[in-house]
C-alpha cells in the first residue's frame, strides 16, 4: 500500500490518481516510520506541501536504505533544475501536482521498476548462487590513474581464474578500459537498452567481453551520443545482475559525480577513492569525502589509495593524510613501467607480477577487498533528524 506524504492533507483527486489504498503520512518522519514497519513497501509519493530540500534529503537517504523503494515527487511547478536535483537525489519521477493522469502513470512505472528489480535480484541469486561484492573506483580529478587501478584490481582479484571478476567501464562518454587492454568493443553497455527492466543472466552475459580466464569486461559505448542514452536505472539493474554472476564487480567511473556514479556507489560494498600527491587532486578528494558524508554513505566502506605515492613533489604521505583528514590504506609507487604497460595493452600486474606497483595493488586487493562483505554495509532505520542514519 503506497505511502503519501501530504502534511496539509491530500485531495481525493490526488489519492484517486495514485490508485488503490493509500497510507497517509502527515510528515516525512511519519512516512519513515511507516516504511520501517513495512519492509515490503515499494512506493512513496511526496506531495507539494513538503518543502523541496526536505523531500530531496529524504529521497537521498531512502535510496541508500531501501533502494528498491521508488519516490515520486509531486510539485506545483516543475523545471529543469528541479528535475536534475531530484534525479541526483534518487527521486524516480517528478510530476505536476495538477496532472492526475501523469501521477497515475508515474506510480505504475515506479511499481513496475521496483518489482522487476526485486525479481531480477532474486532470480540472479537463485540461478548463480553468487552474491558478489561491487567495488567502485572513483577520483574527482582526471589523470590520477583510475582506469589503470580498476583494471589491475580486476586482474588481482581474478587471481588467475580462482575468482570470477567483471570490470565495468562506467565512464560512458570517454571510457578507456577497452583500449587499455586492447579489446575490441563489439558489445557495450548501450546494447543493454532493449533489455532494460528485464535483464537476466543470459542477457548480461551477452554484453560482456572476455579478457582472460575469470576476468570479463563490460565496455563503455564508442559511438558519440550513446552515453546519453543510458539511464541510471539501467546501471543499477545491470550491477544487480552482475553481482549475482561474479565474485567481484569492479566499476571504473568518470571523474565527476553523476547519476550513474551514484547508482554504482549505492550498491557498492567498497568505495576505492584514488588520489595523487598534488594539491588539486587532494582538494578534489576532500570535496569527494564531504559529498559522500552529505549523501550518508558509510565511512567504513571507503578506502583511500595514494597513487604515485613516492613522487618527489614536496608532499609526504603524512601531509596528504592531514590535508584530507582521512587515513591512506594503500600506497602505490610511481614508475615508468606503468605507462609502458598501458601502451602495450597489458596490465602491469600481468606483465610484471613482481614489480612494486603490482605488489602494492595485489596487497591492497588481498588485505582490503577480499575481506569486505559482499553486500553494502547494513543500514539502520531511516532517520530524518540526523545527517547520517542511526545504526541498528
Amino acid at each position: 500500500m503506497p505511502i503519501l506524504c501530504a502534511p496539509g492533507g491530500a485531495s481525493r483527486e490526488l489519492i484517486a490518481s495514485i490508485g488503490g489504498d493509500v497510507r497517509p503520512a502527515a510528515s516525512l518522519a511519519a512516512a519513515a516510520q511507516l516504511l520501517d514497519s513495512d519492509p515490503g513497501e515499494i512506493l512513496v509519493i511526496i506531495g507539494p506541501d513538503t518543502s523541496t530540500p526536505e523531500a530531496l534529503a529524504f529521497a537521498a537517504k531512502l535510496r541508500l536504505a531501501r533502494p528498491m523503494v521508488g519516490v515520486i515527487l509531486a510539485r506545483d511547478h516543475v523545471d529543469v533544475a528541479l528535475l536534475s536535483q531530484a534525479l541526483q537525489s534518487g527521486v524516480r519521477e517528478v510530476v505536476d501536482s495538477s496532472d492526475p493522469t501523469g501521477l497515475s502513470a508515474a506510480c505504475r512505472r515506479s511499481r513496475e521498476v521496483s518489482r522487476r528489480l526485486l525479481a531480477s535480484a532474486t532470480q540472479q541469486e537463485m540461478a548463480t548462487g553468487r552474491d558478489g561484492a561491487i567495488v567502485t573506483v572513483f577520483a574527482a580529478k582526471g589523470g590520477c590513474g583510475k582506469t589503470t587501478l580498476a583494471v589491475n584490481l580486476g586482474v588481482a582479484l581474478a587471481s588467475g581464474g580462482r575468482a570470477r571478476v567483471c570490470v565495468v567501464d562506467l565512464d560512458l562518454a570517454f571510457g578507456d578500459v577497452a583500449i587499455s587492454v586492447q579489446l575490441d568493443p563489439v558489445r557495450t553497455i548501450v546494447d543493454a537498452l532493449p533489455m532494460a527492466g528485464h535483464i537476466d543472466v543470459t542477457g548480461a552475459a551477452s554484453l560482456l567481453s572476455r579478457y582472460r580466464p575469470g576476468l570479463d569486461m563490460l565496455l563503455a559505448p564508442v559511438t558519440p551520443g550513446d552515453a546519453e542514452k543510458v539511464p541510471a536505472a539501467l546501471v543499477t539493474e545491470l550491477l544487480t545482475v552482475l553481482r549475482g554472476m561474479f565474485d567481484f564487480v569492479v566499476v571504473d567511473t568518470p571523474a565527476q559525480f553523476s547519476e550513474h556514479v551514484l547508482a554504482a556507489m549505492d550498491v557498492s560494498a567498497q568505495h576505492v577513492l584514488l588520489t595523487t600527491p598534488d594539491v588539486s587532486a587532494l582538494k578534489n578528494l576532500r570535496v569527494t569525502l564531504d559529498m559522500l558524508d552529505l549523501l550518508s554513505y558509510e565511512r567504513e566502506i571507503r578506502s583511500v589509495v595514494l597513487n604515485r605515492s613516492d613522487a618527489k613533489v614536496g608532499l609526504s604521505a603524512e601531509d596528504v593524510e592531514r590535508a584530507v583528514r582521512c587515513p591512506i590504506v594503500a600506497h602505490v609507487p610511481s614508475s615508468r613501467a606503468v605507462p609502458i604497460s598501458i601502451n602495450k595493452g597489458t596490465p602491469i600486474t600481468l606483465s610484471s607480477a613482481g614489480h612494486p606497483v603490482s605488489q602494492a595493488i595485489v596487497q591492497f586487493a588481498q588485505e582490503r577487498l577480499l575481506r569486505v562483505p559482499a553486500k553494502p554495509a547494513p543500514r539502520g532505520p531511516l532517520s530524518l533528524s540526523r545527517g547520517r542514519r542511526r545504526q541498528a
